[in-house]
């Protein structure tokens, strides 16, 4: 670049999300020392501050997105946290009147949380550039931040009070941005200079200030203001000056009239009969089935949509494309919509893949939707309970409350008792969805109505039958009933004082006294994680109680059959991505399975049954974490269970294949879903030598960890197949490739599937839905074959298994737990 060249990027291009660190806080706290003489003769000491930073957005005065807030830190003073705050608002939505706005407080006060100050900074300079680099916002002690366009906190230090120490930081603010030129022997010496400036002017301001320093990203280039859409500002004058000039164009975003008017007499429908007999050349065929091989996320160009328009008639044999064909057709055009509906119903039936993807919010037309509800009728049971969570979702998408796919789920829920179960709380938990309640209570109605309207026809017929179906809708119903018991359990659990054992005591006592209802029902209940199982009562002696902050249930049910079925139940919890992560990994078991391919994957049952609450299956298990304290390798846990001196490393070959293909099943899962914070503590492994995960707080790319590897694979997994040079390690990888390339086939059907999710409140896809699905689909990496794609994989392996970051914060997570 050279001196008269300013290269610069515009602020409504970069679809990213606002990324900050705070680092650290500056200055001594007002002291608060309140402690009596008495105090002190006692040994009382005072209560450390514990101090935690909040963010908040605000544009054009006003809030905007949620606030986020550092974790809690007492270790200070220095009070440092060097931790990265991703907004869920993109650098895109930014106006000209964006500031951030900051507050310290200090949780050690008690219940009542002490304010220490906040200040607010503009995120744009005057001359609307976005600020980088490092910059010290000055707190205005006792007061919270105020993100009004005239802030009464602004964290700039005036002009007029600005020294020496202010004009340096603005100049080691410019070097750590690479803006003045490095020399290592003059820079040891001026910052050792700066050490003492600094030291003079602290002790000479007595050091009464707070400062809070923030580190804003830095882009290759700088960014400049400029909101999406037409620029509606007043052009400034031009003048000689250096200054950015802004400009307004009226025709910014608005369709081009020539081309627009060309394209309507292309698609003229007086072109039909000629269009009827068209055939594409060859040249025209290799760009048509390039654009059938798209992701469903993709959008299509004005080109592609008028290839495959000018091309429809003699596409119609080909199902893979009818759902972009119907991408191509104007529906406000109401004669376009009526041929395009005409030309579906003579299309080659599309595979449930496809249907799916008609269902997303892309599509409004209710013949289109109904045609994809058409299509799931052939999906058998098992197929269809695969995609019911979706399908549920997907009726926020629809025009009515009374919908085709509504009135398709009922009727199959009528058959199907699993189908029933889930579906009603499916949908009992969306009804707290203030936009859209009335259609989910819509349907719950429509199915209560015809469970009743079944029994009854069956009782007029003289039927016995009836009395049975109207058993199964009361047991559904106290599902409920007793989520509500189990609820009301906890509260009293968590209100014991003491440890885990009397609390442990308490629920036992519990079950066997006031509640002891629960310990034989009156009428066996449908098991709500497992319907077609009937539960009698709750054994206490069996039922037990975690060590952990929510304090989660762990209850032992007797079966009609005489068996015993475990749960978990958690309360304080949204359990509903934990749901969707394990819906996922029985639907990727599945398919891998159909390729004759069992990686011996756990894929336990998990409900929830509120926004904070659920339950899920209780699969018998040790931690990575617990087993390496215990046995000090996974090898030595193996060998207890399954000795075998002639046996790899002492364990049966059955074992160890179990182990292996369970490591590389999860390996790919939690690498396309981009699951993150892995730790020891959230790997489990069974005493058959499957090892499965849990706990899925962070998906689609989110880790709270810095430098996560591509995949969680850790050394002691590694050395328990013998280390990164033996034959079960190279299987290992060659299982991981192997499935990799299977799911990628399918990568459409879990796309969609997300896609449909779009609207949901799950946390990691409701932030950003278009954001996650494209993170997914570039796990897939659709643009290689599949000879590429196991070198790309066993790249991945080699790379994830030489990280060193990784080790380091399993050390410092241990330390956490262990100081819980």
């Amino acid at each position: 670049m050279t001196g008269n060249e300013f290269r610069f990027f515009l602020s409504c291009d970069i679809n990213l999300p606002v990324t900050f660190k705070i680092e650290r806080l500056e200055g001594r706290l007002p002291s608060t020392n309140t402690s009596t003489p008495a105090d002190i003769d006692r040994g009382v000491e005072d209560k450390k501050p514990e101090l935690y930073v909040e963010c908040a957005l605000y544009i054009d005065g006003a809030p905007f997105g949620l606030p986020m807030r550092t974790r809690l830190e007492s270790s200070g003073p220095p009070f440092c946290w060097g931790e990265l705050i991703t907004l869920s608002t993109k650098y895109r939505d930014l106006t000209a009147n964006s500031q951030l706005a900051v507050t310290v407080w200090d949780v050690s006060c008690g219940k009542n949380e002490g304010v220490v100050g906040g200040a607010t900074i503009r995120l744009f300079n005057v001359k609307k550039q976005l600020r980088t680099g490092k910059h010290k916002l000055r707190l205005w002690q006792g007061k919270e931040a105020d993100g009004s366009i005239h802030s009464t906190t602004p964290g700039k230090v005036p002009k007029e009070e600005r020294g020496e120490l202010e004009r340096l930081e603005k100049l080691v603010n410019k070097y750590e941005r690479g803006l003045i030129q490095r020399v290592d022997w003059l820079d040891r010496l001026a910052f050792k200079a700066m050490e003492k400036i600094k030291d003079v002017e602290s002790s000479k301001n007595g050091s009464s200030h707070l400062y809070v320093i923030i580190d804003f990203c830095s882009f290759e280039h700088r960014v400049v203001l400029q909101e999406s859409g037409p620029n509606l500002l007043i052009p400034a004058s031009i003048t000689s000056t250096n200054e950015l000039v802004t400009v307004w164009d009226p025709e910014v975003g608005k369709i081009n009239p020539s081309e627009h008017k060309q394209l309507k007499l292309a698609r003229s429908l007086n072109r039909g009969i000629i269009d009827r007999d068209l055939k594409p050349s060859s040249t025209e065929r290799k760009s048509i089935q390039r654009i059938l091989k798209y992701p469903p996320t993709r959008t299509l160009s004005g080109d592609e949509r008028q290839l495959l328009w000018k091309f429809r008639f003699s596409l119609m044999s080909e199902k893979r494309a009818l759902t972009k064909f119907l991408r191509c057709v104007e529906w406000s055009d109401v004669q376009e919509a009526k041929q395009a509906i005409e030309l579906m119903g003579r299309w080659e039936m599309i595979d449930v893949c496809d249907a799916l993807e008609l269902l997303s919010p892309v599509f409004e037309s209710e013949e289109v939707r109904a045609h994809a509800v058409r299509v799931l009728e052939r999906a058998d049971d098992e197929e269809l309970q695969c995609y019911l969570l979706q399908l549920v979702q997907a009726l926020r998408f629809e025009r009515s409350d009374k919908s085709r796919l509504s009135q398709f789920l009922v009727q199959r829920s009528l058959s199907n008792i699993e189908i029933a179960s889930f579906l009603r709380w499916y949908v009992a938990v969306e009804l707290r969805d203030p936009a859209y309640a009335k259609r989910f209570y819509s349907t719950y109605e429509m199915l209560e109505e015809n469970m009743i309207k079944v029994v009854f026809c069956l009782l007029g017929m003289g039927a016995r039958d009836g009395e049975d179906v109207f058993k199964l809708w009361q047991s559904l119903v106290r599902q409920t009933e007793l989520t509500a018991q189990l609820c009301s359990i906890m509260r009293d659990v968590r209100n014991v004082r003491g440890g885990t054992q009397k609390k442990i005591e308490k629920l036992r006592r519990l079950l066997s006294g006031l509640l002891s209802e629960l310990t034989y029902f009156e009428e066996p209940i449908r098991s709500p994680l497992a319907p077609i199982v009937l539960i009698t009562g709750i054994i206490p002696s069996d039922s037990s109680i975690f060590k952990s902050a929510l304090h989660p249930l762990r209850l032992a049910f007797r079966t009609s059959d005489g068996g015993c079925l475990k749960i978990i139940f958690k309360k304080g919890d949204d359990l509903r991505q934990d749901q969707l992560v394990v819906q996922m990994v029985s639907l990727m078991d599945r398919l891998l399975k159909l390729e004759n391919l069992d990686l011996h994957l756990t894929p336990y049952r998990v409900l929830a049954t509120g926004h904070d609450e659920g339950m899920m299956e209780f699969i018998p298990s040790k931690t990575l974490a617990q087993i390496l304290s215990e046995h000090r390798s996974i090898t030595s846990y193996l060998q207890k269970f399954h000795p075998d001196e002639e046996g790899p490393f002492g364990i049966t070959a059955t074992c160890l294949e179990t182990f292996i293909k369970s490591c590389a099943g999860y390996s790919v899962i939690t690498y396309i879903l981009g699951i993150g914070d892995r730790h020891l503590d959230n790997l489990l492994l069974r005493d058959d030598g499957r090892l499965f995960h849990v706990d899925f707080g962070f998906i689609l790319g989110r880790d709270p960890k810095p430098f996560p590897p591509p995949m969680k694979l850790c050394k002691e997994m590694v050395e328990a197949m013998g280390g990164a040079e033996s034959q079960y390690y190279r299987r290992f990888k060659s299982y991981c490739c192997e499935a990799y390339n299977i799911l990628r086939k399918s990568s459409n059907l879990i796309l969609n599937l997300f896609h449909l999710m779009a609207g949901s409140n799950i946390p990691d896809i409701a932030s950003d839905p278009e954001k996650g699905i494209l993170k997914l689909q570039e796990k897939f990496r659709l643009d290689l074959d599949d000879e590429e794609c196991v070198h790309f994989f066993q790249d991945l392996i080699n790379e994830s298994v030489g990280a060193l970051f990784p080790q380091m914060v399993e050390t410092i997570h241990r330390w956490a737990q262990y100081w819980r």
